[in-house]
């Protein structure tokens, strides 16, 4: 049996802390960081976040929108950015939010999560606005190759509760309805589930049980979107150790070029989210 992401994610976590860095190369980065914005600054900032937070970092989560930008070189960028990570033994979460009819989710898990694919992750985000059950394509091939899916539950940017709170005809909010889906799919496995979701750090925690996921949590809003490890900490003060992965980008990232401030600025989150999880 092929053992799931979840356990996978969570030894991760147990043996590095609960620190997911986001590997964002926006213009507002690479201008920070005295770089141009083109081909070449993407990759150099790419790999320097890489080299830094190697060891410290549980998960890398590069979003795809800032490398997609540039076409099929910046796609070239993350190509080797997931390559470089897999040869640091280093967990890569693409931050895709793909999510169509099943016919095209086949695709994106030909993409994603496929051995022979070059854009091959650990794991990807997926949108769940098309219907949770039509991201079947990629559960499957997720739970066959023992990578892993995030489904978005409760993003942290205030445009999405309306959507995201908006209850389905039986009078559930939607949130909790993609939170009980993803909890149900993880019944099949023993130990973590392949399944997780992206829960934002700046919401209110929902009705929802989160200790009965049974699978990993993917946690965005800390830093420059306001919340602290302190909203982490109310938020999951049931759930097992080593089902939290907090995302921090920005507030990591404008601590560079400088390999040195980068480090720190890692290491010091990895230490504040091991206080509280």
């Amino acid at each position: 049996m092929v053992e799931t992401f979840g356990v996978r994610l969570q030894e991760r976590v147990r043996d590095l802390g609960p620190l997911c860095v986001g590997v964002d190369p926006s213009s507002e980065v690479l201008t920070r960081w005295g770089r141009p914005d083109s081909v070449e600054g993407l990759e150099f900032c790419a790999l320097a976040v890489l080299e830094a937070v190697t060891g410290v970092a549980a998960v890398i989560k590069p979003q795809v929108a800032f490398f997609e930008r540039f076409g099929s070189a910046g796609y070239r960028v993350l190509e080797r950015l997931i390559h470089e990570a897999h040869e640091a033994d280093v967990l890569v979460l693409a931050d895709a939010k793909r999510g169509d009819v099943d016919s095209t989710n086949e695709g994106y898990a030909q993409a994603w999560l496929s051995e022979t694919s070059p854009l091959a992750v650990d794991a990807v985000t997926t949108s769940p606005y098309l219907g949770v059950a039509a991201l079947r394509p990629l559960f499957d091939a997720a739970a066959a190759q023992g990578r892993g899916v995030f489904v978005v539950a409760a993003t942290s940017n205030p445009e999405g509760r309306a959507l995201q709170e908006a209850r389905t005809f039986e009078q559930e909010r939607v949130q909790e309805m993609v939170l009980r889906t993803v909890a149900e799919l993880n019944q099949r496995d023993e130990g973590l589930g392949s399944f997780g979701v992206v829960l934002g750090a700046t919401r209110d925690k929902p009705a929802f049980d989160l200790a009965s996921l049974r699978g990993p949590f993917l946690v965005p809003g800390l830093g420059a979107q306001g919340a602290g490890v302190a909203d982490v900490a109310r938020l999951f003060e049931r759930c097992e150790p080593g089902t939290v992965l907090v995302n921090v980008a920005r507030a990591v990232l404008f601590a560079g070029p400088e390999q040195r401030g980068l480090l720190d600025a890692a290491r010091r989150w990895r230490d504040d989210l091991l206080a509280v999880l």
